[in-house]
């Protein structure tokens, strides 16, 4: 789950933009305050923030050159006033993207996912994972487990790969959906739960399951007792 952190003073813009957001399945925290702001930056480690220029104590310019000084979390900047220089410093400073205000909230949301999927592109994904006694190794899309070769099918595979990147971490349907199956994919969520029932039985009698947690996701844990 994505954590986004809001730094805005006005309290009915946080609320729909957490709103909207919360719906997609993030994680929303905020501050109303820059500094505030940065103080939560360093303590919560957002995945994205969305920040207002116009800000009671220290301007949203300032903000972001501080943050940008420490981290390269990705920075959607707002603002009341429409003037291309504001856009432009923003820009020169860090800021991943702008938008004006008065915004519609779901066009705040896509914003956010593009520049999600924007910065985990540039991340360079692992060769291999090993967790929980599963050996996986992306290039040649290959599972080993007990030494033996788990056959998987093409999405299951994926599946596996997203769950042992974020083990212990419950992972919303809505989440799996996007990552294996696409942002632009507009299947329902069910083909989520099928697919990770076909996983979980096979790595029955390994070293790691999938749980479920009702009305939200799954994550892959470590079997208590590996039959």
């Amino acid at each position: 789950m994505a954590k986004i952190l809001i730094i805005d003073d006005e309290v009915h813009i946080i609320e729909l933009a957490k709103l909207y957001l919360q719906r997609d399945g993030f994680q929303v925290e905020y501050a109303t305050k820059g500094q505030d702001g940065l103080a939560m930056a360093a303590s919560v480690n957002p995945d994205l923030i969305i920040l207002d220029i116009m800000l009671p104590d220290i301007d949203g310019f300032d903000v972001c050159r501080q943050i940008r000084a420490k981290s390269k979390v990705p920075i959607l900047m707002l603002s009341a006033r429409r003037e291309d220089v504001d856009k432009i410093v923003g820009l020169e400073l860090g800021a991943d993207d702008y938008l004006a205000k008065p915004f519609n909230p779901s066009e705040l949301v896509a914003r956010v996912k593009a520049i999600l999927r924007r910065s985990q592109a540039e991340v360079e994904p692992p060769q291999t994972i090993d967790v929980y006694g599963i050996h996986i190794d992306i290039l040649k899309r290959e599972v080993v487990i007990n030494n033996e070769q788990l056959k998987l099918r093409t999405k299951e595979f994926d599946l596996l790969s997203v769950f042992a990147q974020n083990p212990d971490i419950v992972l919303t349907r809505e989440r799996l959906l996007n990552q294996v199956w696409g942002y632009d994919y507009y299947g329902e969520t069910r083909t989520v739960d099928v697919h990770v029932n076909h996983l979980r039985d096979k790595l029955d009698g390994s070293p790691a399951d999938i749980e479920t947690f009702r009305g939200t996701g799954y994550k892959l844990v470590e079997r208590k007792e590996p039959k």
